[in-house]
């Protein structure tokens, strides 16, 4: 990604969201409970949400090689679905 002032708020914001959902992934194998597992995993899911959104802005402004986003989305989408069916799997 280019140095500009733009790209860098992008930049900050993808690595934040990004690196979320792994840190918030793990806390919930950790879980003390259910409910402590479920909460993580929503924001698992809401992190993994924020990142597609900020792949969007980066594909909708020609940042990065159309290739190289494509395969980043299709990741990020899968992280999603994958958050998004365990969260609708647990039962409180």
């Amino acid at each position: 990604m280019p140095n500009s002032p733009e790209a860098t708020v992008i930049r900050n914001q993808l690595t934040k969201s990004g690196t979320s959902i792994g840190a918030n992934y793990r806390e919930a194998n950790r879980g003390r409970s259910k409910a402590d597992f479920s909460n993580k995993i929503k924001i698992c899911e809401s992190e993994a949400s924020e990142t597609l959104y900020w792949i969007e802005i980066i594909a909708d402004l020609n940042i990065i090689k159309k290739e190289t986003i494509e395969a980043i989305d299709l990741e990020a989408n899968e992280l999603l679905a994958l958050f998004t069916t365990i969260g609708k799997s647990l039962k409180l």
